[in-house]
């Protein structure tokens, strides 16, 4: 399923914590101590979407102040059957943090966050990444491969990354429970299906108990060991079960980033 395919409602959050038009700025101050969100929609008593109320709306505002009279009352909303594209160019031009997702009577049914959109646009395949591969494979072994869509046994894949991260995969078993999950990229050659892209996807399907899974297949004729099945057997990888799963901690950037934190 294409980029263009997803919709907010399948990212979106259900289980939305609001604020009431009665309340203060003393319940909202609680609210966020005990949720840690820095921000909430309000709502009426017909759950219509009337504010939003933000941490930097209550700078300088007496904690009895009611919330009706603080709210921002300037709202950009989305619609559940929006693209994910269309909420992420709103989310990142208007420089809105949270959209509240409203039915078509103004009602509260969920919210798309900034990270939510990011979520979704992991691990994109797109049909260029396909044929720039098998460019790849022409240019480096004189073959000439063909794709076709279909799908792949997970356990018969011979995987060539040694590392997945646990929030990655995390986000994938969503993703394949919604029914959303990108197709994997897996080169077949004549007794073996080696994966080159969708690790997190095929770890995530084998944990929910998948057994094939949705893959653009490039299919070799010739009966020739490519270069990533050497790195495989370098790295001691044969099934699935090979591949460790880090803890976001530990990922790269995650690193990365805490060593310019603390140079700065």
């Amino acid at each position: 399923m294409m980029m263009d395919k997803k919709r907010v409602k399948d990212y979106m959050t259900y289980d939305v914590v609001t604020v009431g038009v009665q309340a203060t700025g003393r319940d909202v101050i609680e609210k966020i101590q005990k949720t840690k969100h820095d921000g909430f929609p309000v709502v009426n008593d017909q759950k219509e979407v009337v504010g939003y109320i933000a941490a930097r709306d209550l700078l300088a505002v007496h904690p009895g102040t009611p919330v009706e009279r603080i709210m921002s009352r300037h709202l950009i909303v989305a619609d559940p059957e929006m693209s994910i594209n269309d909420a992420a160019r709103v989310i990142f031009r208007s420089g809105i943090q949270k959209l509240p997702v409203v039915d078509e009577n103004n009602r509260l049914i969920g919210i798309i966050s900034n990270a939510d959109v990011i979520r979704s646009q992991i691990e994109h395949v797109s049909p260029e990444k396909v044929y720039n591969f098998m460019d790849t494979l022409r240019r480096l072994h004189g073959i000439e491969p063909t794709v076709k869509r279909g799908y792949v046994p997970i356990d018969e894949l011979l995987p060539t990354q040694a590392r997945i991260y646990e929030d990655e995969l995390e986000g994938r078993i969503y993703e394949i429970k919604k029914g959303l999950a990108e197709p994997l990229i897996v080169v077949k050659r004549p007794g073996r299906y080696i994966l080159v892209d969708g690790h997190h996807r095929a770890i995530a399907a084998k944990r929910l108990g998948y057994k094939t899974l949705d893959a653009y297949i490039i299919l070799i004729a010739e009966n020739l060991e490519l270069g990533m099945e050497r790195t495989a057997q370098a790295q001691n990888l044969r099934t699935l079960d090979d591949i460790k799963v880090m803890d976001y901690a530990r990922h790269p950037l995650v690193a990365i980033t805490h060593r310019l934190v603390r140079q700065n």
